[in-house]
């Protein structure tokens, strides 16, 4: 490698590596995300900023920082053409960075990750310890690990609430010949804390009586409707599996890449995602990625659209999680989701490629109607993505 200064983001890092003649081997990616609903609704415009070096044949250093600007209209949980509002305005901002430092250790490879990110209303803190062992001349990586995140919600009119989250993991990728990759992932994941959205509420029909003379007879009667916040359970524990696969096709000179993952909870939501994509290189610079994700759920225990046939006197102001749950949000409905799209990439030599992306996505509900939110509460929305990587 030809001696020149290290780059700035090195120097800021590590200024013991100025005095070197050499700069490590490192690598940058930068991308811009925009994420459109149909109809107005919510818009994020996400910038992200990747970076890994290598510190010598067995340190490495990565980190990612990001950017979200989220606006625009998301559904409380009421119904649309009642009298209370169906849509509520967003606008927040939100900021996060991540660092993470592994090292070899024999056919170990040993990695702490920490992280933090937060918004107006949400910050989190988080930590991560894993390791991936190599066995069988390399041909197989065990990898397993845990994290840990530490989540503070500011409540409207209640203050601060705090949640807890731990997942331990546990992996296996084989090569099965020079062509094929095959990988499974179990992750079991537990919360605790304040689990509710408090953005999102649940609907309930109710009267108002007004005396209008001596007699209990001489009353009004008004009809109303009156929204009140989610109770969703204080804990929840999940269970996913992911299998994967990859296959090159020498005549085609492209890879066929699937992933199926299973995740299970005790909300009651079981979910099933198939991922499907195709890398074809077109010469040797460019690279064409036609994908497809199908996604699907069955609905919550605790979902409802109203508190109509629930027997409580009168919903709590500030829910602890205690029965009967209820919620409404539209994410914990049963529902598909399908999207697809197209990622391209060209290198413009062995230091500089670039990338874009699009995809559409569109979400409808399932199920019979206690199961599904109304039609209007699922979202549709246009992706696209544009980034640039450098390696030295």
């Amino acid at each position: 490698m030809n001696p020149r200064k290290p780059l700035l983001l090195t120097s800021l890092f590590f200024p013991s590596l100025q005095s070197q003649a050499a700069i490590p081997p490192q690598q940058y990616d930068y991308s811009t995300q925009v994420y459109q609903e149909d109809d107005g609704r919510i818009r994020v415009e996400s910038e992200y900023l990747r970076g890994k070096i290598e510190l010598d044949e067995a340190t490495s250093f990565r980190f990612q920082w990001l950017s979200d600007t989220i606006s625009g209209a998301s559904p409380t949980g009421a119904w649309p053409g009642g009298s209370q509002p169906y849509l509520a305005e967003v606008e927040d901002v939100r900021k996060g960075i991540l660092g993470a430092i592994s090292r070899q250790f024999g056919d170990h490879r040993v990695e702490l990750e920490v992280s933090r990110s937060a918004e107006d209303d949400y910050i989190s803190r988080g930590f991560a310890l894993s390791d991936s062992l190599e066995l069988n001349q390399k041909n197989t990586t065990v990898s397993y690990g845990a994290n840990y995140l530490n989540d503070t919600v500011l409540v409207p009119t209640l203050g601060e609430r705090g949640k807890d989250s731990y997942d331990l993991f546990s992996g296996i990728t084989q090569i099965i010949d020079k062509d094929t990759v095959v990988s499974a992932n179990l992750t079991l994941g537990y919360g605790e804390g304040y689990l509710h959205d408090p953005y999102k509420g649940v609907q309930r029909d109710e009267e108002l009586t007004i005396p209008i003379g001596p007699n209990p007879e001489d009353i009004i009667v008004i009809p109303l409707t009156n929204i009140y916040r989610e109770n969703r359970p204080t804990n929840r524990f999940r269970q996913v599996l992911q299998l994967g696969g990859k296959h090159y096709f020498t005549a085609a000179d492209g890879v066929l890449d699937g992933t199926l993952r299973l995740s299970n909870d005790d909300y009651g939501v079981f979910s099933q995602t198939l991922q499907v994509e195709w890398r074809q290189a077109v010469g040797e610079r460019f690279q064409a990625v036609p994908f497809f994700r199908y996604y699907r759920q069955n609905a919550a225990d605790f979902f409802v659209n109203t508190l109509n046939d629930l027997n409580i006197d009168t919903p709590a102001n500030d829910p602890n999680g205690s029965g009967p749950n209820y919620s409404a949000d539209y994410r914990l409905s049963a529902l598909d989701a399908v999207s697809g799209g197209l990622r391209v990439s060209y290198q413009f030599n062995d230091h500089l490629s670039a990338s874009a992306c699009y995809e559409r996505y569109v979400m409808n509900g399932n199920g019979n109607a206690n199961e599904r939110s109304p039609g209007p509460s699922y979202p549709s929305a246009d992706i696209w993505t544009i980034g640039v990587s450098a390696k030295f």
